[in-house]
């Protein structure tokens, strides 16, 4: 589909948004970008033609009764690849060339040695923002984003024993390599877990099919009451 050379950066943002906030609406889009619903429809389609973006059925959201179930969207396969670059072969088949030549025990420690350089990259601007484990999630989600990985955060289950904040990456550099090596999902999260100083859950991954990577963060409040309540 053709698009007008001044609509090119917007229809690139209007991907990285949905990259890292979907599954998102066209209201909740047009909103976050300041465009009209004229405008969104228009990149939408777009995306859509060029099998960028999928739709998915949020008729399960309980705040919405009645009328046409609402619709909202997530990166497509292609749409993660557009954003990435693609390697993958590439990287897939040195990792299994050292798996059968060096063991499975050399690919995980260069999972663990990717994870740490990582950590290294964001760990400064974690520790920056505080002790607090909302603001320290908060600044590790921005600087996941400076390293390519679309990431935010969302405060979930306030008030309860499973009050925290999810941790949400739209967008994986090694999200293909690591359907193949789960290695590199493993040692990701246990950096998580010792730069944000709280043991953290990894609930979803793009590797496995999720729309997103998603980690739980509790914070002290729900640690708290699962001590007390054991």
């Amino acid at each position: 589909m053709f698009i007008p050379a001044g609509d090119v950066g917007t229809r690139d943002r209007v991907l990285r948004t949905i990259s890292e906030r979907g599954p998102i609406t066209a209201a909740e889009l047009g909103e976050s970008l300041g465009l009209t619903p004229a405008a969104v429809r228009r990149h939408l389609d777009c995306l859509s033609h060029d099998s960028l973006v999928e739709e998915r059925d949020q008729s399960g959201n309980g705040e919405r009764k009645r009328g046409r179930p609402a619709r909202a969207y997530v990166l497509s396969d292609t749409g993660h690849a557009q954003l990435r670059g693609d390697y993958d072969t590439l990287a897939t088949d040195v990792l299994r060339f050292m798996r059968d030549h060096a063991g499975g025990a050399a690919v995980h420690e260069f999972a663990r040695k990717r994870a740490e350089t990582l950590a290294g990259k964001v760990r400064p601007a974690v520790d920056a923002a505080g002790s607090d484990i909302d603001e320290r999630t908060a600044a590790l989600a921005e600087a996941l984003t400076e390293q390519g990985y679309a990431a935010s955060t969302r405060p979930v289950g306030n008030g309860t024993p499973l009050a925290g904040v999810q941790l949400c990456q739209g967008h994986c550099p090694v999200q293909h390599v690591a359907a193949e090596f789960p290695q590199f999902c493993e040692e990701e999260a246990k950096v998580f877990s010792a730069t944000l100083g709280v043991h953290v859950q990894r609930l979803a991954s793009l590797a496995h099919g999720d729309h997103v990577c998603t980690t739980f963060v509790p914070t002290p409040n729900a640690q708290a009451t699962e001590r007390d309540s054991r």
